[in-house]
C-alpha cells in the first residue's frame, strides 16, 4: 500500500482508513464522503474544502510551543503574533481564523490600503495590527483612524519618508500617533525559493544609517516614545533554523543600541516568518523540529539582552504559511484517463497486415506471468520501430493505430500480472508506461504556484487506498495551455490506480493549498476559483457549511469589464426564444467541464 508520504506531510492531519483517506478529527469522515455530499446538491468541478478546525490547531500550536519555550527559559518577555494578510484575505477563510486566535489575542498584518480596511474591520479590538509594505499618505492617514478606533496599530516605517509623512499626518489630522516600528535591512538572509526576502540587498527595510537617521528624526519631533518594534523577515519556509540564528543575533544587537540611545518605549522585535511546512511527499525538508524553532528564538534573544544589559524584548512572528497551508484541501475528479479506452475492439486489423503488428498481437495473446515483463519491453520497441516505419512512409495510419492500441493493451494485460509478482521492476520502467489523467480544474487558478515557481504539494486519491497504484501519472488540466500539466516525475513519481471511470468516479486531492494559493489564482481561460465548503464539526457531527460556488461564466465575464447587458441582448436580438433561454442558462453555469464523473 502506497501512503503518498502522508507521514511526512500529513502532521496527523489525516489517517487512511481501509481503502479511503479521512479526515483525523472527531469522527473521522472520509474525504469521499463529503465529495459525495456535496455532489448531490448538484456543485460539479473541482472543490476546495477548507477546514476550520485546522486552522485552529496551527495557531494553537504556534502559541504552545512559545509559551513552553518561555517558561522553560524563564523569559521575561511576551509572545505575541499576527497573521499576513497576503497569505489569505479571503473570508470563508479570514472570519474562522480570527475566531480562532481571539483567546490568544492573535492579530493581522496588512501590506496594503485594502488589507488595512480588513483588519480595521475584523481584527478583535486588543489584538495587534501591524503594517508593512511602502505606504502612501492615505494608508497611513488610515491607520491614525484605526488607532482612534481603539486597535492596537504599529506602523513599520520601510523609509524615512514614511517616517515624514506620518508625522505630516499627525501634524494635519490631530489624531494620536499609533505605535511605530522600523524595518531592519539585515545583512544575514535566509534560503530557499524566498531568500530574497533578506539580505542587504532585499527589497524591504532600513540600512544601519537610515536607522540612525529615523531615531534622530523621531528624537527631534519628540515622538520616540512611540518607537515600539523592530521587525525584519529573511525569508518564508526555511529548511534550517541556522540564518535564522544570525538574523536574531544582528537584529538582538541594533534592539539593545537602540534602547540604551534612549528608545524607552522598544519592547518588541518582530522576528517575521519563516517556519516552514512539508510540501514534499517523498522526504523531508525542515531540519528542525517546531519546538527547536520557538527554544532557540527565545534562547538567542534572551542571551543577547542579558549580555547588553537590557530588557528581553516581547517576541511578535508573522508565519502566516504554517498557519494557513494545511487548512484547505484542493479535490478535483478524474474526467478520463488518456489510454484507458484503448481495447482489442479498438484494432483495425487487415487481412495483411506488417510483420511487426502480428508480433504485437502474438505478444498480447501468448503473454503470460513469466513472460509478461519480456513481452512488454519488447511492444515498446516495437512502437518505436512502428513510428520510424510510418515516418519513412512504409506503413500507413491504419498500421499506426493498430500499433498504438496494441502496445497500450499488451502494457495493461502486464501490468495486471507485474502489480502483482514484481512491482519494482514494474517501477523501474515508470517512464514507458506512464498514463496521462484529465482533471477537471485549472493549475493556473487553483496551483499558481506549482506553474509559477514548481512549488511541490502532496497529491493523493481519496480512495482505493488498499491496493497498490500501478500507473505511473502524468496529471492534465482541462486549460487549452500545455503548461497545465503536472508531468510524471521519476525522481518525485506519482502512481496512481487503473479505473474504469465508466463504473466508478476517481478523486485527487492536493494538500497544503491554503497558503497563497487561493489569492494568486489566476483567471486564464476564464476559469474561475472552484466551489469553496467550509467543513466544521458540531456534536461529533460533520457539517458542510458556507458553500461558495463558483463564479458564473457571465459574472466573471462582467468582473473582467465586460458590458453583460450588451451581450445578452446581442444574443436575444440574433436567437430564438428557445436557442436564447439555452444560452442563458448555461452562461448561468461555471466554466469547469460537466461530463459524467465531472
Amino acid at each position: 500500500m502506497n501512503n503518498y508520504g502522508i507521514d511526512i506531510w500529513g502532521d496527523d492531519n489525516f489517517i487512511i482508513q481501509k481503502d479511503k483517506l479521512c479526515i483525523n478529527y472527531k469522527n473521522k469522515p472520509s474525504l469521499y464522503s463529503l465529495v459525495k455530499e456535496i455532489r448531490k446538491q448538484d456543485f460539479k468541478g473541482p472543490l476546495l474544502f477548507r477546514f476550520p478546525h485546522l486552522i485552529e490547531k496551527q495557531i494553537n500550536t504556534l502559541f504552545s510551543l512559545f509559551d513552553n519555550a518561555i517558561k522553560e527559559y524563564d523569559y521575561k518577555g511576551s509572545f505575541n503574533a499576527v497573521f499576513p494578510l497576503k497569505v489569505n484575505q479571503l473570508p470563508n477563510f479570514l472570519h474562522p481564523l480570527i475566531e480562532a486566535g481571539k483567546n490568544y489575542a492573535y492579530g493581522l498584518e496588512a501590506g496594503s490600503k485594502a488589507e488595512l480596511i480588513l483588519a480595521m474591520t475584523y481584527n478583535n479590538i486588543g489584538s495587534p495590527i501591524t503594517i508593512n509594505g511602502f505606504k502612501d499618505k492615505e494608508m497611513i492617514h488610515i491607520a491614525f483612524i484605526a488607532k482612534k478606533m481603539g486597535h492596537d496599530v504599529t506602523i513599520t516605517i520601510e523609509g524615512l519618508n514614511e517616517l515624514e509623512t506620518i508625522l505630516a499626518v499627525k501634524k494635519e489630522s490631530k489624531l494620536e500617533l499609533p505605535n511605530i516600528g522600523l524595518r531592519l535591512r539585515l545583512f544575514n538572509a535566509g534560503g530557499g525559493a524566498w531568500a530574497k526576502s533578506g539580505g542587504i540587498d532585499s527589497k524591504f527595510g532600513l540600512s544601519s544609517t537610515e536607522i540612525l537617521d529615523a531615531f534622530d528624526m523621531l528624537k527631534k519631533h519628540d515622538i520616540i516614545d512611540a518607537l515600539s518594534m523592530i521587525h525584519f523577515h529573511i525569508g518564508s519556509a526555511l529548511n534550517s533554523i541556522q540564518p535564522l540564528k544570525k538574523a536574531l543575533k544582528e537584529s538582538g544587537h541594533i534592539y539593545a543600541a537602540l534602547k540604551k540611545l534612549g528608545a524607552k518605549n522598544l519592547k518588541a522585535i518582530n522576528i517575521g516568518g519563516g517556519l516552514n511546512v512539508e510540501y514534499s511527499a517523498y522526504k523531508r525538508t525542515t531540519q528542525y523540529n517546531l519546538q527547536e524553532f520557538a527554544n532557540d528564538v527565545v534562547f538567542t534573544l534572551k542571551n543577547i539582552a542579558k549580555q547588553k544589559g537590557v530588557e528581553e524584548p516581547n517576541i511578535f512572528t508573522e508565519s502566516g504559511r504554517f498557519i494557513a497551508a494545511s487548512s484547505s484541501v484542493l479535490i478535483t475528479p478524474v474526467l478520463e484517463l488518456f489510454s484507458a479506452e484503448y481495447d482489442k475492439k479498438n484494432l483495425r486489423l487487415k487481412e495483411q497486415n506488417p510483420p511487426l503488428i502480428i508480433e504485437l498481437l502474438e505478444l498480447y495473446e501468448d503473454m503470460n506471468e513469466k513472460t509478461a515483463l519480456e513481452f512488454m519491453h519488447d511492444s515498446i520497441d516495437h512502437l518505436e520501430s512502428l513510428l520510424k516505419l510510418f515516418d519513412l512512409g512504409y506503413i500507413d495510419l491504419e498500421d499506426r493505430s493498430n500499433a498504438e492500441v496494441l502496445t497500450q493493451i499488451i502494457i495493461k494485460k502486464a501490468i495486471s500480472f507485474l502489480e502483482i509478482n514484481d512491482y519494482e521492476e514494474l517501477k523501474r520502467i515508470d517512464s514507458k508506461i506512464q498514463e496521462k489523467y484529465l482533471l477537471n480544474f485549472s493549475i493556473f487558478q487553483s496551483l499558481p504556484d506549482f506553474w509559477g515557481i514548481d512549488q511541490e504539494f502532496p497529491i493523493m486519491p481519496l480512495t482505493h487506498l488498499d491496493k497498490k497504484p500501478t500507473r505511473s501519472a502524468s496529471l492534465w488540466d482541462i486549460t487549452c495551455d500545455s503548461d497545465g500539466e503536472i508531468p510524471f516525475d521519476a525522481n518525485k513519481a506519482l502512481y496512481l490506480h487503473n479505473v474504469d471511470l465508466s463504473k466508478e468516479e476517481y478523486f485527487l486531492a492536493f494538500f497544503n493549498v491554503g497558503a497563497y494559493q487561493d489569492i494568486l489564482g489566476m483567471r486564464h481561460n476564464l476559469f474561475s476559483h472552484p466551489t469553496e465548503i467550509n467543513v466544521v464539526f458540531k456534536n461529533e457531527q460533520v457539517k458542510c457549511e458556507k458553500i461558495l460556488e463558483s463564479q458564473k461564466i457571465i459574472d466573471i465575464l462582467e468582473d473582467i469589464d465586460y458590458d453583460t447587458i450588451k451581450i445578452k441582448n446581442i444574443f436575444k436580438n440574433k436567437l430564438d426564444d428557445t436557442h436564447y433561454g439555452i444560452l442563458q442558462k448555461y452562461l448561468n453555469e461555471n466554466s469547469y467541464l460537466k461530463t459524467t464523473g465531472s
